[in-house]
C-alpha cells in the first residue's frame, strides 16, 4: 500500500493535494498526487508502503485542514464486473491485513457519487459476512479499519486505517444534529466545531454558566448553539436577532460593530462568523486573546477563490506572531468542516498553564 487516499470537499482537491504534499515533504516523503476537480478525493502516491506508513504514523490527522479522511490503499481495482464485484475485493482484502476492527464501504461526497450509497450499504453485508466466516473481523480490537471506497460503479480503492489517527466518522462526515429551532443554517457549523475540535480533555472549558461573545451574531445561529449548552452569550451585531435565539433568554443583544466592541469583563469564549477578509478576522481574534478579553475562540475564515491554502497559512502566522509577543502558549486547530463551504473553521485555545 504505497498510496494514501484522502477525502475532501468537492472543489477543494487542489488544496487537499497541496497540503499533503507539503506535510509529506516535511517528513522527507516525496511523491505525486492525482486529483480531479470536483471528485472529492485525492490520491498521494509515494515510492513505498513504508513511506505511507511513516506519514500516517507521524503526521497527526487532526492537523490536516482539508482532508476529511485518509486511508492507506492498494492500487485501484478497475473494471469490476457488475455481477460480481465482491470476489475481487474479497481477494484483495485477504491480503492487506490478518484482521480488521470494522468494515466501511464508502463513496466520495459528490452528488453523483452519493447515488452509490445504497449499493455500498448492500455491499457491506456480504463483505462483512465473508470476513466473519474467516474470523478476520474483530470489533473493538486494535486492528485497523477496512475501507472500500467506490470511486466509480466499477472501480474501488481498498485500504486500511487505524482508528487512533483518522476520522472516526463514516466518509469522514460527523453526524451533527441541530434542532429545528436553529435561527440559521450556520448553527450547524458551530455545533460541528464544538463536537469535532474541542478535545475531550478540554471539555470542562465548555460548560453551563460560562460566558461568550458572538461577533457579527445576527440572526443568532452561533449564539443559539452556545445558549443550548447553558452558556450566556453577548451577541454583537447591528442587525436583528431571530426570535428563536432571543427566546432562549441566555442571549443579550448588543447593537454594535463587531470590530470595535470589547467586553467589560473577560469571557470564556469568543466566536465569530463574520463575512470579512480572513486576515482581518485573524488579527481581530488574536488581539482578543492577546489582551485577555477571551480565553478561547472559534471562528471562521472566508477563503478567497485562489491560493486558499496560502491564505490560511498567512492567517495562522498572524495569530502566531501576535500571541508570541505576549508569550501565550496555545493550541490551534484549523479544519474545513462538513458544514463549511468556501471557508475553514479555527479553534484557538489557550493552554491550561496560561491561567
Amino acid at each position: 500500500m504505497n498510496a494514501l487516499l484522502l477525502y475532501c470537499r468537492a472543489g477543494f482537491e487542489k488544496e487537499c493535494a497541496a497540503e499533503i504534499m507539503a506535510n509529506a515533504a516535511e517528513l522527507g516523503v516525496h511523491g505525486y498526487v492525482k486529483a480531479a476537480e470536483g471528485s472529492a478525493w485525492v490520491l498521494f502516491q509515494a515510492q513505498s508502503s513504508d513511506e505511507i506508513e511513516l506519514l500516517t504514523t507521524h503526521l497527526p490527522f487532526y492537523k490536516q485542514i482539508f482532508a476529511r479522511q485518509w486511508i492507506r490503499v492498494a492500487p485501484l481495482l478497475e473494471n469490476l464486473p457488475e455481477g460480481d464485484r465482491l470476489s475481487a475485493v474479497r481477494e484483495l482484502v485477504a491480503e492487506l491485513a490478518p484482521r480488521y476492527s470494522d468494515v466501511w464501504v464508502e463513496t466520495p461526497d459528490t452528488d453523483a457519487a452519493k447515488t452509490r450509497l445504497g449499493f455500498c450499504r448492500r455491499f457491506t453485508k456480504p463483505l462483512t459476512a465473508a470476513l466473519e466466516k474467516k474470523r478476520q473481523l474483530v470489533p473493538g480490537s486494535p486492528a485497523p479499519r477496512l475501507h472500500v471506497c467506490f470511486v466509480a460503479d466499477d472501480a474501488a480503492f481498498v485500504g486500511v486505517m487505524e482508528a487512533e489517527n483518522s476520522s472516526p466518522w463514516f466518509m469522514g462526515i460527523p453526524r451533527v444534529r441541530v434542532g429545528k429551532d436553529a435561527p440559521s443554517r450556520s448553527a450547524g457549523k458551530l455545533a460541528e466545531a464544538l463536537m469535532v475540535m474541542v478535545p475531550e480533555d478540554r471539555a470542562n472549558e465548555l460548560k453551563p454558566g460560562m460566558r461568550a461573545v458572538d461577533l457579527g451574531a445576527a440572526p443568532g445561529g452561533w449564539s443559539w448553539v452556545l445558549a443550548q449548552r447553558g452558556i450566556r452569550v453577548t451577541a454583537v451585531d447591528n442587525g436583528p436577532m431571530a426570535a428563536t435565539a432571543m427566546a432562549t433568554e441566555m442571549i443579550e443583544h448588543v447593537r454594535s460593530d463587531g470590530f470595535s466592541y470589547r467586553p467589560h469583563h473577560p469571557v470564556n469564549w469568543l466566536v465569530c462568523d463574520m463575512v470579512e477578509s480572513p486576515s482581518r478576522i485573524a488579527q481581530l481574534v488574536a488581539e482578543w486573546i492577546a489582551r485577555g478579553h477571551a480565553r478561547h475562540a472559534i471562528f471562521n475564515l472566508k477563503l478567497p477563490m485562489k491560493k486558499r491554502l496560502d491564505e490560511v497559512r498567512r492567517c495562522e502566522a498572524i495569530i502566531e506572531a501576535r500571541l508570541e509577543r505576549e508569550d501565550i502558549a496555545y493550541t490551534i486547530e484549523i479544519k474545513q468542516l462538513y458544514h463549511d463551504r468556501e471557508e475553514v473553521t479555527v479553534c484557538l485555545m489557550r493552554d491550561k498553564q496560561n491561567r
